[in-house]
């Protein structure tokens, strides 16, 4: 049998100064996952990891991360991360075999959020930075505004803080919001294209992204005798350890030891010795080749940003990919929407919706915007600016 006090579990040492990190350590059992499951929680409540470092024996797991607040003004409510975090971990008062026979759990219920009011600029991110405190995630969203002015907003969320006594279930409405409207072929294959690292894109990366955006990925099975080490140096960038961890836990690759080391240049080393779910090494040259290029595609485009024509209209369309688990990306919404807010463009309507391909599923928000003097939508300088200012949005720049 193994355990350790609960409380310690999940430890937070909060920085003393507004630059310095706060530590969050976890030391419990293992199990697959984790890693994954952890860092999505941490970007959820809006926080960046800037270090790492993992180790487990497939038993027992430690890992240390170093976040801050992003931006810097973001109020973290410490004890609710500590109970989240707490709440995806293997409980230590079984023995790691007992774990490891866990069952997948149920998906939580879904809840629909009505809002009716006068709308405005900025409405959509004011109620969703609500949502966010409350610990409320967006499933699905349709925004519908009426000819006098108003809006009736539909938000299907999740309950991260156990409020649901005070939430209405959502009925077959969300059943009827799982479809997707059709996409252009070209508009399709700029968002869910699989060949993206050197493929023009409808927005191109602007100069100073490009110039920072060189991942590489080196395979070593030389160091170790029972590991795979891989090297990565990429963009420093919000949500990078989900990311990485994502892949890993999709890909069925276990994190033996990991270590994100502290951003230089805007860049960031990263090694990771890993095994196959069989323990193994990864020795064969093509599955090699495979995680490699799912790293590097991931890294330079962990969300896709376009804006496009809809018939008369002007949509912007934002898609990141969704985990085997079904989960999508946390805070793509809030971020959008707070980039759309700052540049003061006026959102005319959006939904939130999941769209399959031949190799993943999507999860796709989709905005149309109206036209102001500000931001005439036909001009391409705009909608650059647009797409521009939302990309660095979503990724911490």
């Amino acid at each position: 049998m193994m355990g350790i006090p609960w409380d310690d579990v999940v430890v937070i040492q909060q920085g003393k100064h507004p630059d310095e990190p706060s530590i969050v350590t976890v030391n419990c059992p293992d199990k697959a996952g984790l890693g994954c499951d952890l860092c999505r929680i941490i970007l959820e409540f809006g926080l960046r990891v800037t270090r790492a470092d993992i180790s487990t024996d497939g038993r027992w797991c430690y890992i240390v991360y170093w976040v801050v607040p992003h931006p810097a003004s973001l109020k973290v409510d410490w004890e609710s991360l500590k109970t989240r975090l707490l709440s995806v971990c293997p409980s230590c008062l079984f023995s790691y075999h007992f774990n490891q026979q866990s069952t997948t759990p149920s998906p939580p219920p879904i809840y629909l959020l009505k809002v009716w009011c006068v709308d405005k600029k900025g409405l959509l991110h004011d109620i969703n930075e609500i949502l966010c405190n409350l610990q409320l995630s967006i499933q699905r969203v349709k925004v519908m505004p009426t000819p006098d002015g108003r809006a009736l907003d539909l938000f299907f969320i999740t309950d991260g803080m156990c409020i649901s006594s005070e939430l209405q279930l959502a009925g077959p409405e969300y059943g009827h919001m799982q479809g997707f409207s059709s996409l252009q072929p070209a508009f399709a294959e700029e968002l869910f294209g699989s060949e993206l690292l050197d493929k023009a894109s409808l927005h191109p990366l602007s100069q100073d992204m490009k110039t920072l955006k060189k991942p590489t990925v080196i395979v070593d099975n030389s160091l170790s005798p029972a590991h795979t080490l891989l090297q990565i140096q990429c963009a420093d960038q919000k949500g990078l350890c989900y990311d990485i961890m994502r892949i890993s836990k999709d890909s069925d690759i276990k994190v033996a030891y990991g270590r994100f080391s502290s951003s230089v240049k805007g860049f960031q080393n990263i090694d990771l010795f890993v095994q196959q779910k069989d323990g193994k090494k990864i020795i064969d040259p093509e599955q090699q080749k495979t995680l490699c290029s799912c790293l590097k595609e991931e890294m330079l485009h962990p969300l896709r940003v376009i804006i496009v024509n809809r018939g008369p209209d002007t949509e912007l369309l934002v898609s990141n990919p969704v985990e085997l688990s079904g989960k999508g990306r946390p805070r793509v919404f809030y971020d959008v929407t707070l980039a759309l807010k700052a540049l003061g463009v006026f959102i005319f309507s959006a939904e939130v919706v999941r769209h399959s391909t031949q190799e993943r599923q999507w999860e796709v928000y989709r905005f149309l915007l109206e036209e102001s003097s500000e931001f005439p939508l036909t001009s391409s300088k705009a909608r650059s600016q647009i797409v521009d200012k939302v990309r660095r949005t979503l990724m911490g720049w």
